[in-house]
């Protein structure tokens, strides 16, 4: 970890092998400040990783990189043992928390981390790149809550992008807050709602028998992608109402 001017640097990185024993190994789980990884008990195959907030953040100038690598063969499953809450800094600069995933042919990510919380007056931007290989498999959950109980949002700008086999299938971004576009909140976009979640899976099943696009009730819906990949899309008045709504699409998936 590094201390700059004007805010926090941390960056934290996770390998997963096959250990060539029908379960996978982590060479590499290293993390510093604010970004610790503890390996948890795994099921199988699976090894399994939490990511524990050891200070408060990101706040205003912070910057925090998470990384994560998925070998051929290896299983792996990332959680986070509490939300992350965006607060204010004591600067007026944005954070900034940036994702890195990779997952080789004959791997399968699943990055399942508890909800983003976008406290008044923070302003943090989230960056989300994920490369798949043509044979991998990923689960991937984002949740994002625009204000603690009875509070105003922050400013959160996110974008997630997603490959497959070299080919970008999702590119997407979101922007929510004060000094966002108008009609932010509007009927196009939130709809009055403050949780916002997306669920993408990735599966070469999926390129033969591609997924049909439907709604799921009246806030999430289904819609396949350009390539063995499908997306969820969801919003709701609050985390629970959220979390219910992609755990619903994901048993959907199954």
């Amino acid at each position: 970890m590094t201390t700059a001017t004007g805010g926090v640097r941390a960056h934290a990185r996770i390998v997963a092998r096959d250990d060539g024993r029908g379960g996978t190994s982590l060479p590499v789980l290293d993390g510093d400040g604010p970004l610790a990884l503890r390996r948890t008990r795994g099921s199988g195959a699976e090894a399994r990783v939490m990511l524990v907030g050891a200070m408060s953040g990101p706040l205003g100038g912070d910057h925090f990189t998470v990384e994560a690598g998925v070998e051929s063969g290896a299983r792996l499953k990332v959680g986070s043992a509490a939300a992350t809450i965006a607060l204010p800094g004591q600067g007026k600069s944005e954070a900034r928390y940036d994702v890195r995933l990779t997952v080789a042919d004959g791997g399968e990510l699943h990055w399942l981390p508890e909800q983003l919380i976008s406290a008044r007056g923070s302003d943090l931007h989230v960056s989300t790149q994920v490369d798949v290989g043509a044979a991998g498999r990923l689960v991937l959950r984002e949740e994002q809550v625009l204000g603690r109980v009875g509070e105003q949002p922050g400013r959160l700008g996110s974008r997630i992008r997603v490959r497959v086999a070299g080919r970008v299938v999702l590119d997407q971004e979101l922007a929510c807050g004060p000094g966002a576009q108008g009609g932010w909140d509007g009927p196009a976009g939130l709809g009055g709602c403050r949780a916002v979640g997306q669920l993408v899976v990735v599966r070469p099943e999926f390129g033969a028998n591609p997924v049909a696009a439907r709604v799921l009730g009246e806030n999430a819906a289904v819609l396949p992608l350009a390539g063995p990949a499908v997306l969820v899309s969801a919003v709701a008045a609050d985390a629970l109402r959220l979390r219910g709504l992609l755990d619903e699409a994901l048993d959907a998936l199954a």
